[in-house]
């Protein structure tokens, strides 16, 4: 069984999903596997010190010309490869930690013609367990991983291999299909934005429960999303959950069902709408982008605000590492996001995050003491802590809750993102600084 990992290296290291990944294909079968790796020449020591895990064949497809891919052309560039290495399989981690677009994996499948399992929680050579269930292996297939699994250390006996490295003379791609020329999505601003930002008062723990008790007996407020003031004409929307989402930037909306993603595409390509939007869960994660690499079009991943004035589409997404917010733009038309949904999620959230990791099993019976559902942050759920279900985040559920309770949440971007629709936020932190203070309407600066 010859096995591709694509690999991606951020500040030195490999992206632990594609850690998790690459520990997959070595417990699955570790004598053909080749590491495959788009990046500047500084990922070389990196990538050589991967050669001390085994047999392994690593390939930096390095050259000038692949400089500001986004995720449509980094899988031009990556299916260019695998085509001349024709393996069986290739194993992707689910998303990288510095984009969290989760679109290589399923535009590369696409762009190759592959089948695709995504969010994979456990390989078997016949069947993976994946988040939506149990999928039959197919071959060739394309296969995103889940943070599964650490990856092995090197046998102290182990050498160092040396890497390959392969510029556009070997691949021959079109200069207009990679870098930033065949990139059709722009990143038009990077900002740190103050939207959700609320006047926090500091409060004593023992004046928590009574809060609670007494802000659970408020009327509720009427949520509202904002609307462009120049709309679209109409736009597409797959399924109806982005449906309010779709009407503050259009007058009208058409609704499409959820099919596979070579029936979209041959309808998108037909009708060529101006927009495109789709739900960002499990599905739309998977679908959208196969769609995009079908169309050669670009993707907005993970959107948490749309704005328009009539013709641009301008998306918003958290970026860096969900420390800025990005204002991004598409060249191609139809312009195409994932927007993330606001579940409306009952009176309330208790959600727990790394700070208090020591304190999970404490802080679940805290929670079930309010009558509270009990969340996590995706530092628990990165850590194994707790299951993705309960993860709280962009790249878990958007809720908006009667009251949300973070305890020892730090506040980043992808976090306060998801949070922002709650009607009251309390935050429980013993560091006195920590973001989510300028996002909660109550803090209680203590140790849980």
């Amino acid at each position: 069984m010859k096995t591709v990992v694509c690999v991606k290296i951020i500040k030195g290291e490999i992206n632990p999903f594609d850690a998790a990944a690459l520990e997959a294909a070595l417990r699955a079968d570790p004598s053909e596997i080749t590491v495959l790796c788009m990046g500047p020449m500084i990922a070389q020591d990196p990538l050589r010190a991967l050669t001390r895990l085994g047999n392994l064949r690593v390939i930096l497809l390095s050259d000038l010309v692949f400089a500001g891919s986004d995720t449509l052309a980094t899988a031009q560039v990556l299916s260019a490869a695998i085509r001349k290495l024709d393996p069986d399989l290739i194993f992707c981690g689910r998303q990288s930690i510095d984009g969290d677009t989760a679109q290589v994996g399923p535009c590369l499948a696409a762009k190759l013609d592959w089948n695709l399992i995504a969010n994979v929680l456990k390989f078997g050579s016949e069947n993976c367990e994946t988040r939506t269930g149990s999928e039959p292996v197919a071959i060739p297939s394309v296969l995103t991983f889940e943070r599964i699994y650490p990856l092995r250390f090197p046998s102290l006996r182990s050498k160092i291999g040396e890497i390959e490295i392969w510029d556009n003379k070997i691949l021959g791609i079109d200069p207009a299909r990679c870098g930033l020329a065949g990139s059709p999505t722009r990143v038009r601003e990077t900002f740190e934005s103050d939207r959700g930002r609320r006047k926090c008062r500091f409060i004593s723990r023992s004046e928590l429960e009574p809060l609670i008790r007494d802000l659970l007996q408020k009327p509720n407020r009427k949520r509202k999303i904002a609307e462009s003031k120049k709309k679209f004409p109409a736009v597409w929307a797959v399924g109806h959950e982005v449906e309010k989402e779709a009407f503050a930037i259009a007058d009208q909306v058409i609704f499409l069902e959820k099919e596979s993603p070579k029936i979209i595409a041959e309808k998108v390509k037909k009708e060529k709408p101006e927009v495109v939007l789709w739900n960002a869960d499990l599905w739309g994660r998977k679908t959208a982008p196969q769609v995009a690499g079908i169309l050669d079009l670009g993707l907005a991943a993970d959107c948490t605000m749309l704005e328009t004035d009539g013709k641009i589409l301008s998306m918003y997404r958290p970026a860096f590492e969900a420390r800025l917010l990005a204002k991004v733009e598409s060249l191609a038309r139809p312009q195409m996001a994932t927007v993330r949904t606001t579940e409306i999620s009952g009176k309330l959230i208790a959600a727990a995050g790394r700070g208090v990791a020591a304190q999970y099993d404490q802080i679940r019976r805290f929670a079930d003491h309010l009558g509270a559902e009990f969340a996590a942050s995706r530092g628990l759920v990165d850590e194994g802590i707790a299951p993705y279900e309960m993860q709280i985040g962009l790249t878990g559920r958007q809720v908006a809750p009667k009251i949300y309770l973070a305890i020892g949440i730090s506040g980043a971007v992808h976090h306060t993102c998801a949070i922002e629709n709650a009607e009251y936020i309390i935050a429980i932190n013993k560091d006195k600084d920590a973001r989510i203070f300028d996002y909660a309407d109550f803090g209680v600066i203590e140790e849980f």
